[in-house]
């Protein structure tokens, strides 16, 4: 009978009765529930855990560890499911009150052009998202050329307190099919505060002449780090590599051969996934979540031959394109401060502007450390919004203009979805609180059946090519970032003057522990 009356066309005081009451006991049921899962499970979860990552075997494919069945993180995706379950039932139960909501909104002047607002943005983000699948099936990549046409290449590895992670990093690059000859390996310790200096001895002890290592006087950041190895570098092609990274035997070839084949290429991207998504279930969101950032977004965007960023993880430039821009990008300033952040967004830009080709190569692997915790994870976020604010207010000052050849339509309509993103960014967060505020219930549910719709493309996406069973974390990581890290965005604007990299810091236990470990080994 309930459920017949809930759903009659008419809103009846018994309906509002039952919604006040439902609210009341929900609303604090539903917080609550939602902070022990995203707090407490994922706090337990991220602990390391003593099982083995990704590494790389002798033929340069990743070797996966056997996977026992995580009980923390089946338990976050059965909770997600359930959540998003539950989402859907409320969302029909209580349709007559969404209408009554919405037929209130039309009613009101301001309501009505919130609707109108609202439906233009989501009309000009669902064509958005139609171009991009049209420019991904576009998408090839490029095929690797033959050793004689191969061009040298530098390879630069800045490094900041990563201790042993470099001496891996180093070793797979050395162990890569690129010719040996054509290959100049060179690693910068940024005055690391731990034993990231003696792994490096380490490998040049192994290593011999193939390897170049230098030490900063102290620590200038990622960014003097690179502008040093970039002067030392004689190659014709400039590849960076994070040291918390490991690349496979194929991925330098891979990573210059669009250089060869075009010749107006003055940077690739490459195709980066999560070295430890087997420690903590962070990291294994974030597999999720970058395998769509990369293989289908950045695919769409290297169909365009525009990348708007090439990962610090994994890049290559042409040493022209770069020694053109290289003294305005090691003293890039914003708002009277020196940069010390988001080098990669910044070298691309200024690679841009010169009118080349910025491609992404989807073969091109790199396996790359992330955060575990949840402070490391809107760390990073922050840094890369900033980054974002910051490059997006660089690019409107070439974008409109004729900076190359051919067309440059792509290229704006990316800017233009880029800047939706920041300009609706406080709207957004004050119509969040007042939906809160006036229908908490109405908010949660319609919020995690938008997530149900809204991340079933990435899920699928990711299911369709790896592993359909780690495939439903798009969905979990889509509630944390909705209800655990909607703030960074906002926060990132008005803070985009702000330095610091937030996340490289070490406590004095793990200084102790790193340097112990390395007179261990």
């Amino acid at each position: 009978m309930r459920t017949a009356k809930l759903r009659s066309d008419k809103v009846t005081p018994e309906k509002i009765l039952f919604t006040e009451k439902f609210t009341t006991a929900c609303k604090q049921h539903l917080s609550n529930l939602l902070i022990f899962i995203y707090s407490k499970f994922l706090k337990w979860g991220i602990s390391p855990r003593k099982v083995e990552v990704d590494t790389l075997d002798s033929k340069g494919l990743v070797s996966h560890a056997k996977e026992t069945l995580n009980p923390m993180g089946f338990l976050v995706r059965l909770i997600t499911l359930l959540l998003l379950g539950t989402a859907v039932f409320l969302v029909y139960e209580l349709q007559p009150l969404f209408d009554q909501v919405q037929t209130e909104r039309a009613n009101s002047p301001l309501g009505f052009v919130f609707i109108v607002v609202s439906t233009s943005l989501l009309l000009f983000k669902g064509g958005f998202f139609l171009y991009d699948l049209f420019l991904f099936f576009r998408y090839k990549v490029t095929p690797s050329v033959s050793d004689e046409l191969l061009p040298s290449c530098s390879i630069i590895v800045p490094a900041y307190n990563e201790g042993k992670l470099v001496l891996d990093t180093l070793m797979s690059i050395a162990d890569s099919d690129f010719p040996e000859g054509k290959m100049q390996l060179v690693a910068i310790d940024d005055g690391s505060k731990d034993d990231t200096w003696q792994w490096m001895q380490k490998a040049k002890a192994q290593l011999g002449d193939r390897l170049s290592i230098y030490q900063q006087p102290k620590n200038m950041g990622k960014r003097h780090a690179l502008y040093r190895g970039f002067k030392l570098a004689t190659g014709e092609v400039f590849v960076t590599i994070d040291s918390d990274s490991i690349i496979k035997k194929d991925t330098l070839r891979n990573l210059i051969s669009p250089f060869v084949t075009d010749e107006n290429c003055g940077a690739v991207a490459g195709n980066v996934r999560v070295l430890n998504n087997q420690r903590a279930i962070i990291p294994r969101m974030l597999s999720v979540s970058f395998v769509f950032s990369f293989e289908f977004i950045r695919s769409a965007q290297g169909s365009l031959k525009t990348v708007l960023c090439t990962p610090g993880a994994l890049a290559a430039y042409r040493k022209d394109a770069v020694m053109s821009c290289l003294t305005e990008w090691v003293n890039q300033t914003f708002m009277g401060q020196p940069s010390d952040i988001g080098e990669d967004r910044a070298m691309t830009n200024m690679i841009l502007k010169q009118g080349y080709h910025v491609l992404f190569q989807k073969n091109a692997h790199v396996l790359t450390n992330v955060p575990e915790s949840y402070s490391g994870l809107y760390k990073m976020f922050i840094r890369w919004e900033r980054s974002n604010v910051r490059e997006n207010i660089m690019m409107s000052q070439f974008v409109f203009k004729d900076f190359r050849e051919g067309s440059k339509f792509g290229a704006r309509l990316l800017f233009v979805n880029q800047w939706l993103r920041i300009l609706t960014a406080y709207p957004f967060i004050i119509l969040m609180m007042i939906f809160i505020l006036t229908h908490p219930v109405l908010f949660v549910s319609s919020t995690l059946l938008s997530i149900l719709v809204l991340s079933s493309f990435p899920a699928l996406f990711y299911a369709r090519k790896y592993n359909i069973y780690e495939s439903f974390w798009a969905y979990s990581y889509s509630i944390l970032y909705t209800f655990g890290l909607f703030w960074i965005t906002p926060y990132a604007i008005a803070t985009a003057s702000k330095r610091g990299w937030l996340t490289r810091e070490l406590s004095e236990e793990d200084v102790a522990l790193s340097n112990l470990e390395s007179s261990v080994s």
